[in-house]
């Protein structure tokens, strides 16, 4: 045997001994981002069956009129908890597990940023959908349907802990959604190939990266309305009860200011995959790149800017509703831009047709059809008559249906060899499809006749002379078809599992990074990181996946026996750095089973406990950085092809300060709800007028202010003071007394709050005044870590993460007081004489 070769294994064998994923109970430390990729998708895929078995109940009720197959109460929660885990528990997180398996092998990565964090939110996502399926078997399921409108959510309409449920189970889940979304936006700008600059990146990659900036800012608004909404049914705070000042409206609005957004921030990895697979089969490049990822950028601000296109018929002035009806059009622009480039594509090249392209047919049939049914419901006179029918459920199938489980099929057929390393046999792959195909359109399209005939969406039942019989019963059988067609697919999944035929490497000559690592894919990927000189999508795997496993290219070696990344500038792809990885650790887990315990305490009313789940999280939160870090400075690195570069740690570009810096963009988002949500009420909430001026004391707030300030400009001055070689320690911890005294008096000024329950201007205040207060403390809590940090010897001129953090929430504390004491003292004027 040559040395080459021999060479090639000891690498392997290297790499893996460091990468590895222990056996047995130690599986459950493991932080990889295959294996959590696939057990995101494991799990994604047992809701899907489980959304489906409750498809099948609905579909079971409405068959016939006058049924008394399923009680009324019972049919609440099972519709409700069908529309809950398609869209919670399956369609993110399927699209998240998908990505963190894929992203890093596509753009010549060997994990995601953050590997402690995707297990962490693994365990969220699996705890709170658990959370949700046993209160539905136990009979408690949320029951005001999965929009949870208020105020048939609130307390006195739905006294049980039913909503509760929904409430804190989806806002656990979310914990999942964002972390996801924060590390996803990281890997893609700091983990590329070299010379892989956002102008080379693949189409997927832009996918990704726009839905990663979209649910950062696309999410707080849900979970803010959530946390609203909780505190109203806990602890009585009236946000949305109209007759003390609050307002049902808020809710919608906060909800669909996430709804609307979410279409998109699913459809967008669907549309990545179709970018992805139909070059491969239409055996051509795509056409219109700079097309597409311009109307990926478009699709991605115009979402925000449709969420009253479903509050249409709540009573918005006229000249509201054309503004919105006419956003609700443009976003047909960006999306025909890409159906007509991947239609292009096909058309100019010659295409094969295999089991995906199948699949990717069913996509243009059916998601065609729901985009035009979307335009049609964006006109207003339409909407209006249409509006809560069946004509919408139809509308929303066609479009998420088409649009995500479609385009999801072909990359299951299309990716399988990727994780199984073996191919398809294809024996139930086509049958399966046309099941699935023709069962969809029987169930589904007959929907829009009985929506324009009249029928409600969420009943239970309805009288036999109406005229829905028959189209009920087809769309019935509809679905039983559309349930055979995924168990064939379920069953060609296994088979190819257990029987299909091995192959080496790339069996679809698809030209991505991916088909270069071997398949299934090592723990690493990539012995070496390949050096990327032209674009991402039009490789030759072939070629470069020998080369690479002999260790020709970055790191293509161990050092330290780290899990080492390489790092790159975010616009140009140049190395900047080498990103050390921390390694497998049951942290994650036993901070999520903590995180668990606070809603679980929270669910279950027991309030005085849910501060110890809190305290157990942040404690071992607070634990996840003793296991990383230097004591001393390296300077420029060996990273093979003859460069060098620093560590992670030393570089003022480093992913850590990139992530919080998203996580202040996601706060911010979410904070600007809570005053869009306060001036929303003050202006258009009822019962405001002669509720008289409330006494809040300037002087707690104006002195918080100051202190914050000041912590922050004591956080500013020890980052200089570091840089130039000085020991900061002193300031850092002088700053997080100055914010520690601010978090004292924005309590007082919180005590000082006469009857938050009696009026929802009193809330508002109190949660604005909880919200600067939480802020504070966490830039105490930074402050305090930093100065930690440097008496352990963590830090130095070079090494300034934990200075550049202490100073980005430490700012941000300021930033969010001052507004919140300034809406907070407007709210306490408002209201005319008692």
């Amino acid at each position: 045997m040559s040395d080459a070769p021999l060479s090639s294994i000891r690498l392997h064998k290297a790499l893996e001994r460091v990468w590895m994923t222990p056996p047995g109970i130690g599986r459950l430390s493991s932080v990889n981002h295959t294996v959590l990729g696939k057990r995101f998708m494991v799990v994604a895929l047992t809701f899907f069956a489980i959304g489906g078995f409750l498809s099948m109940l609905i579909r079971a009720q409405l068959a016939t009129p006058n049924s008394a197959f399923i009680g009324p109460e019972i049919y609440n929660q099972i519709f409700t908890m069908h529309g809950t885990v398609m869209m919670f528990l399956f369609a993110i997180p399927m699209f998240e597990g998908f990505v963190i398996y894929m992203l890093p092998k596509m753009l010549g990565a060997r994990d995601m940023a953050f590997p402690r964090l995707t297990a962490y939110g693994f365990w969220c996502y699996l705890f709170g959908g658990t959370i949700l399926i046993v209160a539905m078997l136990a009979g408690v399921a949320p029951d005001s349907g999965w929009f949870m409108y208020t105020p048939l959510s609130s307390r006195p309409y739905t006294p049980g802990i039913n909503a509760d449920v929904w409430l804190l189970g989806i806002t656990f889940v979310e914990i999942s959604a964002v972390t996801a979304a924060i590390e996803i936006f990281v890997s893609i700008l700091k983990m590329r190939a070299p010379g892989m600059s956002l102008a080379r990146m693949p189409l997927m990659g832009w996918y990704m990266l726009v839905t990663s900036g979209m649910m950062i800012v696309g999410f707080p608004p849900l979970i803010l309305g959530s946390i609203l909404l909780e505190l109203e049914r806990a602890f009585d705070l009236p946000f949305f009860d109209p007759t003390r000042g609050g307002d049902p409206l808020l809710w919608q609005h906060l909800f669909w200011l996430f709804g609307h957004p979410e279409v998109y921030i699913i459809f967008l990895p669907a549309a990545g995959a179709l970018s992805t697979i139909i070059p491969v089969f239409a055996q051509r490049q795509i056409l219109g790149y700079r097309a597409i990822i311009a109307a990926i950028v478009a699709m991605g601000f115009l979402s925000f800017g449709l969420w009253v296109h479903h509050m249409f018929t709540v009573g918005i002035p006229h000249l509201a509703l054309a503004f919105f009806s006419a956003a609700s059009a443009l976003v047909a622009i960006p999306t025909a831009v890409q159906i007509f480039a991947w239609l292009g594509t096909l058309a100019s090249g010659r295409p094969r047709w295999d089991i995906p392209m199948l699949y990717v047919f069913g996509f243009f049939f059916v998601f065609v059809i729901g985009g035009l049914t979307g335009v049609m419901l964006a006109m207003v006179p339409f909407n209006t008559q249409a509006h809560d029918s069946y004509f919408v459920v139809a509308h929303l199938h066609y479009v998420l249906v088409g649009g995500f489980v479609f385009p999801m099929l072909a990359g299951i057929y299309h990716w399988m060899p990727h994780i199984s390393g073996r191919q398809s046999l294809y024996r139930l792959s086509v049958p399966a499809f046309w099941l699935i195909l023709v069962g969809f359109n029987l169930t589904f399209f007959l929907m829009h006749l009985t929506g324009l005939m009249g029928m409600p969406r969420r009943i239970s039942t309805y009288p036999s002379n109406w005229g829905w019989d028959w189209l009920n019963l087809l769309s019935s059988v509809g679905g039983f078809i559309l349930t055979m067609g995924f168990c064939l697919v379920l069953a060609d999944i296994i088979l190819q599992f257990r029987f299909g035929r091995w192959f080496r490497r790339d069996p679809w000559q698809a030209q991505t990074l991916e088909w270069a690592t071997p398949t299934p894919p090592p723990s690493y990927n990539f012995a070496a990181i390949p050096r990327i000189d032209t674009r991402a999508d039009a490789l030759e795997p072939a070629s470069i996946g020998p080369v690479l496993a002999g260790g020709r290219g970055y790191l293509g070696f161990v050092r330290n026996e780290d899990q080492e990344t390489m790092g790159v500038d975010m616009v140009t792809g140049a190395p900047e750095h080498v990103i050390v990885l921390p390694r497998r650790t049951y942290l994650p887990l036993w901070t999520a089973i903590a995180t668990a315990s606070f809603f679980l305490a929270m669910l279950f009313g027991q309030y005085w406990l849910a501060p110890f789940g809190a305290l157990a999280t942040l404690v071992l939160f607070l634990f996840w950085p003793t296991t990383i870090g230097q004591k001393k400075d390296f300077g420029p690195v060996d990273i093979g092809m003859g460069e060098r570069a620093v560590l992670d740690v030393e570089s003022p570009h480093n992913v850590s300060v990139l992530a919080n810096r998203a996580a202040v963009v996601m706060n911010a988002t979410l904070f600007s709800s809570l005053l869009f949500g306060g001036l929303f009420l003050l202006v258009v909430a009822p019962n405001w007028s002669g509720i008289g001026t409330l006494k809040l004391s300037p002087w707690p707030g104006l002195l918080a202010v100051i202190l914050s300030a000041l912590g922050a400009g004591l956080s500013f001055a020890a980052r200089a003071r570091n840089a130039a070689g000085g020991n900061a320690m002193i300031l850092l911890g002088a700053a997080a007394a100055l914010h520690l005294g601010a978090v004292v008096l924005l309590i007082v000024l919180m005590a000082s709050v006469s009857e938050p329950t009696g009026h929802a201007r009193q809330a508002v205040i109190f949660v604005l005044l909880a919200y600067s207060a939480i802020h504070c403390a966490l830039a105490a809590l930074l402050s305090g870590h930093g100065a930690w940090r440097i008496a352990q010897g963590y830090v130095s001129a070079r090494r300034q993460t934990e200075m550049q953090l202490a100073l980005l929430w430490s700012g941000y504390a300021v930033g969010v007081t001052v507004p919140a004491l300034l809406l907070g003292f407007l709210l306490a004027r408002a209201g005319g004489a008692a």
